[in-house]
């Protein structure tokens, strides 16, 4: 788990290096349906990069949920045998 966190230590810290370095990126038009607006390169890439993380937290966070349930029942049932 601590190796988890550093992991995530560095990426963050890595983002954060590259947003300061590419501060003054070219704005990029972003089209989605009916929608339209303009952003820099980089607000773009670390939004596609927090969205990404937020969508791996969306489908882990209910698996590791059910994984700790049931790893608790198991561990009740050897208890009460």
């Amino acid at each position: 788990m601590q190796i988890f966190i550093w992991i995530v230590f560095l990426i963050a810290v890595s983002m954060a290096i590259f947003a300061v370095q590419n501060s003054n990126a070219p704005a990029v038009t972003i089209k989605f349906l009916l929608w339209k607006f303009e952003t820099s390169l980089i607000y773009t890439i670390l939004g596609s990069i927090v969205l990404g993380i937020l969508i791996t937290l969306l489908f882990w966070i209910p698996r590791a949920i059910r994984a700790s349930l049931r790893k608790k029942n198991v561990h009740q049932e050897k208890i009460s045998t």
